[in-house]
């Protein structure tokens, strides 16, 4: 039998809820009066945390037995899940010659796969209401390739290729699924972001990577807050039938997205190349 969330209350996961985008969703959507379950490598079923507007429980998203079980209880405890919001993500930074295998297979553990393990695993509940939004969680990095963060970037493309076709696949059963791709927030993703072993090793790229990360840094550190995200998750999994895609950030950057269709490829990596002053 085929049910539908009321309009002012809605059971939302949220993953890597503990800081940055996931931690001001949560807090916004909790506010509204939502049910929200936000994810957390660090929290326990058992502990509770008396100082959060909304529940945090332990979810390591690269491993299918920790997503399950974090699943699992939401549903014991609500019955259904609304939405899902695929936030849980970092970044590492370096070229992509001085990227091992290792190294990128991480980034994708989390970044891609860790998504793609969450929305095997609601899907069936989803499926079963008739209903349901999941929000990924991309980049404008995800639509065009920055400079030493090629693992980053490879992964967020990744998300878009494959939320596309989730998206069409799901429709009929009554699922919306969307890309949310932000520019650079004000947000724990610059302290956290990981730096490859090579390249603080070879001096072949050195100098250039610098210059690209002090530009980048600055620009996360100088972004709007993770909170103007917040408001544009809470308008998307409220929407009866939402777009595809939305970006976030600032104009500049919004606008790069837009230049990269219209633009010889040539001038808009030329464009690029002068941004991060590897040109």
């Amino acid at each position: 039998m085929k049910t539908h969330p009321t309009p002012d209350r809605r059971v939302i996961l949220i993953t890597g809820a503990s800081s940055g985008f996931g931690h001001a969703c949560a807090r916004l959507l909790s506010e509204k009066g939502h049910r929200v379950f936000g994810t957390s490598r660090n929290a326990s079923f058992e502990q509770e945390v008396k100082d959060r507007p909304f529940t945090l429980i332990p979810m390591d998203v690269r491993d299918q037995d920790s997503v399950d079980a974090g699943v699992a209880y939401i549903l014991k405890q609500e019955s259904r899940i609304d939405a899902v919001v695929n936030n849980a993500g970092f970044g590492i930074a370096g070229s992509v010659e001085d990227t091992s295998l290792e190294e990128i297979c991480a980034q994708f553990e989390t970044n891609f796969f860790g998504m793609l393990r969450v929305c095997r695993a609601v899907l069936p509940q989803m499926r079963s209401q008739g209903s349901g939004h999941i929000v990924n969680i991309s980049s404008l990095a995800g639509l065009m390739g920055v400079p030493f963060q090629g693992a980053y970037s490879a992964s967020k493309f990744a998300i878009e290729g494959l939320t596309e076709a989730l998206r069409m696949e799901v429709k009929p059963f009554g699922i919306q699924v969307v890309l949310i791709e932000p520019g650079d927030f004000k947000t724990g993703f610059t302290k956290n972001r990981v730096k490859t072993k090579a390249s603080q090793q070879s001096p072949v790229y050195a100098e250039k990577f610098q210059k690209a990360l002090e530009i980048i840094e600055k620009e996360e550190q100088n972004g709007p807050s993770p909170d103007k995200l917040a408001v544009l998750v809470e308008k998307v999994i409220t929407h009866p039938a939402p777009r595809l895609r939305y970006t976030a950030g600032g104009m500049l950057q919004r606008f790069a997205a837009v230049f990269k269709r219209i633009a010889p490829a040539s001038l808009f990596e030329r464009a690029i190349m002068i941004t991060y002053r590897i040109n």
